[in-house]
């Protein structure tokens, strides 16, 4: 029976390679997973009073369909979040969805055709690249200099063509860690403004800094076409849940958008309400645990990218946000990044990513892998990691 040839292009490394560790499971090896970014997978769970407010939620009675665009005092206090930050939204120009991804997908359906053209830093979350082939168009990478945080304006503008629509920035990034200062974003959105183009700009890890203060997109972003994404899964806690939200700038390029994204909320009637009611509780309740959770993910970065530099074979950049680590692989002895970390799964039982599954044209040659684990776990895999680097030839 017939396939559609747009899910050929659908690939999604980071749960893709789960497959492969189950196999070796099977065989009687234990696996260390530092494959998915998901906090609470490594015992940070979401405070008490957000965990009581879906409850109370689901015991009021309030299990029904939401609002297609959000429980209202929800988009207000997320408003008021990015206001924060400096995006200038009101409630009404915030849509609530069910996660990041699905903003994302949302939003590419609505902007890209076939044989559009979008711009994704190297390397890349994997969704992005799905989503816009999935809806047609092509993605296309460019550089940035892991070391310093910046994007490279001159290759960015050599990959400007009249298929571009838009330029997406993911900051603090995923996989690797960059945090874009205020002058790269300033630089992003004026080049975007020229070539009229849209600016995808996705905040999820926007509390979960190291070094220094975090600069959001709306700081710079005045009137231009600035769509934000943002959710609950990662500084919040609440990834299981499954909550997001699009934010759109106050701009009149926007204006069409605005009208139309809404309607894929309807089509799809709503985001799940008692988690709603949450994420409502996770904003207005205590922050403290937010400084709490960074302090410790600080303590296992340093370690980690010490660590990793320490062993010869690999090196890797210091990631100033988010939690994971992109070592690249110094003379690989293997014919591939993928065929590396499948060698390590199978000879270690620790489990990565392979840096080709977040873009080949910077991604390759690397592997990535999360820093949440305790202490004892993350010394275990890299120990186990150094061991199978130093494989003799």
């Amino acid at each position: 029976m017939k396939v559609s040839k747009k899910v050929a292009g659908v690939e999604y490394a980071i749960r893709d390679i789960v497959s492969a560790a189950r196999l070796v499971e099977k065989q009687g090896k234990k696996i260390t997973y530092l494959n998915i970014g998901d906090p609470v997978q490594f015992g940070f769970q979401p405070p008490e009073n957000v965990k009581d407010a879906m409850i109370r939620s689901i015991k009021s009675g309030n299990n029904y369909y939401a609002a297609s665009e959000g429980l209202p005092d929800l988009r207000e206090a997320i408003a008021k979040k990015e206001n924060a930050k400096g995006l200038a939204v009101e409630p009404d120009d915030i849509l609530v969805t069910n996660g990041v991804s699905e903003a994302l997908d949302m939003v590419m359906s609505s902007i890209v055709e076939e044989g559009d053209e979008v711009l994704l830093p190297g390397p890349y979350y994997p969704p992005y690249a799905s989503y816009v082939r999935l809806h047609g168009g092509v993605p296309v990478e460019f550089a940035v200099d892991l070391n310093n945080s910046t994007p490279d304006m001159d290759d960015i503008k050599s990959k400007i063509t009249p298929k571009t629509v838009a330029i997406c920035l993911i900051s603090p990034n995923n996989p690797t860690g960059v945090v874009f200062s205020e002058k790269s974003l300033k630089n992003l959105v004026d080049l975007a403004n020229e070539h009229d183009l849209y600016i995808i700009c996705d905040e999820i890890y926007d509390q979960i800094v190291f070094d220094e203060k975090f600069t959001g997109i709306g700081k710079v972003a005045k009137d231009s076409p600035v769509i934000l994404l943002n959710g609950f899964s990662k500084v919040h806690l609440m990834s299981g849940w499954r909550i997001g939200y699009v934010g759109f700038n106050q701009s009149k390029k926007l204006e069409s958008l605005r009208e139309h994204l809404p309607k894929l909320a309807r089509v799809r009637i709503s985001t799940n309400l008692p988690v709603q009611y949450a994420a409502l509780e996770s904003l207005r309740g205590p922050q403290g645990y937010i400084s709490e959770f960074v302090s410790e993910l600080k303590k296992r970065r340093d370690f980690v990218v010490k660590r990793i530099n320490s062993i010869p074979g690999l090196s890797c950049p210091n990631p100033k946000g988010a939690f994971y680590a992109f070592p690249k692989i110094e003379n690989n002895r293997y014919k591939s990044d993928q065929e590396f970390v499948m060698e390590l799964l199978k000879n270690t039982g620790v489990l990565t990513v392979h840096g080709s599954g977040f873009g080949t044209k910077y991604g390759s040659g690397h592997f990535r892998l999360v820093f949440l684990p305790d202490l004892n776990t993350l010394d275990y895999a890299l120990n186990e990691i150094e061991k199978f680097v130093s494989i003799p030839k």
